[in-house]
């Protein structure tokens, strides 16, 4: 007989040598896949490994797909941490991309210098994701309403309004000047100061160009983990994350540390689409963040990362080259969905290992009932 029984006392190896043979179970059940499809697993994963990090290129087209996937994957790591689910992080990256841009084009024309330009679209899009994440936190905290729901709605609320303003309306960031403008509808295109730099590393042959995104986001996994680890406010959020009536009886603050965490998780995502606007796209790309899906998949990137802030800007790196492989591969002779199907069965394994750091198993037969 199989039983599961939970460990009173969880090893500190079992936190890395778990997830480690969860991902290489799941290549292993992949390279089935592959066969059953007719591809050489070896073939497969060396041509992955190359188009993801070491060809000409590879790495820094990785850290650009890994670097807003780190920004949603921090936004849902901080929630979670205290048993919050914010699943808005799709949403608040709209929000801050939004922001970011007015800010962004609105100081650039004044003719402000670029470090202040820069500046202000990164509190601008901190604050635009804030704003949205405090609705359901304002409505979790006081009225105890189910944030899973009320964040995964605004996501499609925040999808509007990101249509409205650069396909139905003369907003102040849709290009209104451009010949195209009126046929083509986009975003304003933002002024030089308003482009965020980058810098070349010379660590590969083609270089490895660094966006300042990714240094923000490797930054403020740093900060969240001080916040979490080394101050009052991230052992509060444990408790109150373990159990919220232990904290009220010990006189926590729940409520104020629920919109506080709220407010840090729609920072962090808001900080990813001003990212979005100032390192990458330059403009509002009202389709092309709707069709990234960044939000959600920040949190399979913070889920195989265990939540821990660190973790979740390797695990970000990891996914966005396998996104940037399936890029690359895809063919004639190799479908996109292998891509996909490889990333559900990382996922899957990731979830289910985690029931092996809480639990060990046990056989053996069932004990018989005494006669009566």
């Amino acid at each position: 007989m199989l039983a599961l029984e939970r460990r009173l006392k969880q090893p500190r190896w079992l936190s890395f040598a778990v997830p480690i043979a969860a991902i290489a179970f799941s290549f292993a059940l992949m390279a089935l896949v592959l066969v059953a499809t007719g591809h050489s697993p070896g073939t497969t994963y060396r041509r992955i490994w190359e188009s993801a990090f070491t060809a000409n290129g590879a790495l820094t087209q990785t850290i650009v797909s890994a670097t807003p996937l780190a920004f949603t994957g921090l936004a849902a790591a901080v929630a979670f941490r205290m048993n919050l689910f914010n699943i808005g992080g799709e949403g608040q990256l709209y929000f801050g991309s939004i922001f970011a841009a007015y800010a962004g084009i609105f100081l650039g024309r004044q003719g402000w210098p670029t470090a202040t330009v820069i500046g202000a679209m990164v509190l601008a899009g901190m604050a635009g994701g804030t704003v949205l994440a405090l609705v359901p936190g304002v409505l979790r905290a006081v009225f105890s309403t189910n944030e899973i729901i009320t964040s995964l709605m605004l996501n499609y609320a925040a999808g509007y309004l990101l249509n409205y303003l650069i396909f139905d309306s003369h907003s102040y960031i849709r290009d209104a000047t451009s010949p195209s403008a009126a046929v083509f509808p986009q975003g304003q295109m933002l002024p030089d100061s308003g482009s965020w730099p980058a810098w070349n590393l010379h660590l590969t042959s083609g270089g490895l160009f660094l966006p300042l995104g990714f240094v923000l986001a490797i930054a403020a996994a740093a900060v969240l983990w001080v916040l979490y680890n080394r101050t009052r406010f991230g052992f509060e959020v444990q408790v109150i994350g373990d159990s919220t009536r232990a904290a009220r009886y010990a006189g926590m603050r729940t409520r104020r540390k629920i919109l506080a965490v709220m407010a840090i998780s729609g920072a962090v995502a808001g900080l990813g689409g001003a990212s979005q606007d100032g390192d990458f796209r330059h403009l509002v790309d009202a389709r092309g963040l709707q069709q990234s899906y960044y939000g959600y998949t920040g949190i399979v990137v913070a889920a195989l990362a265990r939540y821990n802030p660190f973790a979740v800007v390797l695990v970000a790196v990891l996914i966005g080259g396998l996104d940037n492989a399936g890029y690359t591969l895809q063919g004639a002779d190799f479908p996109s969905g292998l891509v996909g199907v490889m990333k559900g069965i990382i996922l899957f394994s990731a979830l289910g290992a985690e029931v092996l750091i809480r639990y060990r198993v046990r056989f053996g037969r069932p004990h018989a009932e005494p006669a009566a």
